[in-house]
């Protein structure tokens, strides 16, 4: 009796979205490590005659030339696919945004395996990002699981769901991360480094893809409550229900969302620029170091979340956002002078609460306008984050290259500048709150 319980048990698990979440991470965290390894290995040999560069400056420059494109494809093809596929999604199609979104996942693994088996060119890759985009990319999945995770719990459990949803991607991407550049170093006689990897993300998305066809069961559970936003570190800096205004309090507004763009080039242009700066002497990182780099950055996602769930309760949401912010600026501008990897990983233990601003804003902002406006509200700020990529993305990776020569940190210094300007409308958001509270109240009397 009891293996037949044990097996109803597993495959009612295996219905569950979380299988495919830790396939779908697994394979990820294998592909950037991958990633990052081969074009590393293509760009060596770059060369630039009319600019006098030496061997691995040119290097550098073909390495961040190639994530500037490659970035750019990945962040502005899915607007449209996603934006479509979550109108499917709301008409009852609530697997397609998963199914549909994982095939591009599996396209764009499928693609790097063979310009490393058959000795592709690595623009090949750009044509595998727009696939990769048009399928809706890493939005529309992640939209697609947030929904299916709210549609199978009640508004009591919601958040403790989206919670354990997010904590469990966290811990996937980080065991991942760990793992993932000794598996790189794994080779054949015939093949070379990084096949091996690289068939294992194949096999673990094409594993997720035929999961999300066959196994994967959309449950909803009946519940005479709205749904909620899906976002563990939103849920988690609210503590009471806020009451929505009756009107738009635009210079809050305009505040919040030059905070975000503010902070959001700050973190997005450093980020970018960090893959391709440990490659450089005198870190010149191997796979496996790579891999243990990617981890710390899962682990930072991990004391974000708990930095939330510390702080809440003491600290309001305007100093959350500033102590996030405070942890990035201090942990980037060390990062400028970084000479060795230890000195890496204590930069990265500063950025321990750097997720935080982005979602508490969001949040913030959602109370500064009436219910009805508030989708609008926050449809435009993820618009405006999207233009801001496409002028901080090519202005930090040529920033970057231009002072190779002198000081390559310089951009991790120009980032921690930006965070230092978003702090400044936060905190005049945080002046402000009292002194309209006070009014409001005075003329209330």
């Amino acid at each position: 009796m009891a293996l037949p319980s044990l097996c109803v048990t597993a495959f009612t698990v295996l219905r569950h979205i979380e299988p495919i979440l830790v396939l779908e991470q697994l394979g990820s965290t294998f592909f950037d490590t991958a990633l990052q390894m081969v074009v590393k290995d293509r760009c060596a040999n770059a060369t630039y005659p009319d600019t006098h560069l030496s061997r691995g400056d040119s290097q550098q420059k073909a390495m961040s030339d190639f994530y500037m494109i490659y970035n750019l494809i990945i962040r502005f093809t899915p607007i449209l696919p996603s934006m479509l596929l979550a109108w499917l999604s709301d008409r009852g199609w609530r697997r397609t945004p998963i199914v549909v979104s994982l095939s591009g996942y599996l396209v764009s693994r499928l693609v790097l395996l063979l310009v490393v088996l058959l000795g592709l060119p690595l623009k090949v890759m750009y044509g595998a990002a727009v696939l990769f985009g048009l399928s809706g990319g890493y939005c529309a999945f992640w939209s697609g699981v947030m929904t299916l995770a709210s549609l199978g719990s009640t508004a009591a459990e919601r958040s403790k769901v989206l919670m354990k949803v997010e904590l469990l991607y966290g811990m996937t991407g980080l065991v991942g991360s760990l793992v993932s550049g000794h598996l790189f170093l794994l080779y054949s006689s015939s093949l070379g480094n990084g096949t091996i990897l690289l068939s294992v993300s194949t096999l673990l998305n094409l594993l997720a893809f035929i999961h999300s066809i066959v196994l994967l069961q959309v449950k909803q559970v009946s519940d005479p409550e709205p749904e909620q936003d899906a976002n563990v570190l939103s849920h988690s800096s609210i503590d009471v229900t806020v009451e929505a205004p009756a009107r738009i309090d635009m210079v809050n507004v305009v505040l919040m969302f030059a905070a975000a763009i503010l902070y959001s080039s700050a973190v997005g242009g450093a980020i970018e620029i960090l893959a391709v700066f440990v490659m450089k002497e005198p870190l010149s990182w191997t796979a496996t170091q790579v891999g243990y780099g990617n981890a710390a950055g899962c682990m930072i996602f991990l004391t974000s979340f708990l930095g939330v769930i510390a702080f809440r309760r003491c600290v309001s949401d305007v100093l959350l956002i500033l102590i996030g912010m405070v942890s990035f600026a201090s942990g980037i501008y060390f990062m400028s002078f970084v000479t060795a990897t230890y000195q890496f990983y204590l930069a990265r233990s500063l950025n321990l609460f750097a997720l935080i601003p982005m979602p508490t804003i969001r949040s913030l902002l959602s109370q500064q306008v009436p219910a009805s406006s508030c989708g609008t509200t926050l449809t435009a700020l993820q618009l405006s984050l999207k233009v801001g990529g496409l002028a901080y993305t090519p202005a930090f990776t040529k920033i970057y290259q231009r002072t190779l020569d002198w000081f390559p940190g310089f951009v991790f210094v120009l980032s921690s500048i930006l965070t230092v300007l978003a702090m400044i409308p936060v905190s005049i958001i945080s002046w402000r709150s009292p002194r309209r509270r006070n009014y409001e109240r005075i003329q209330g009397d």
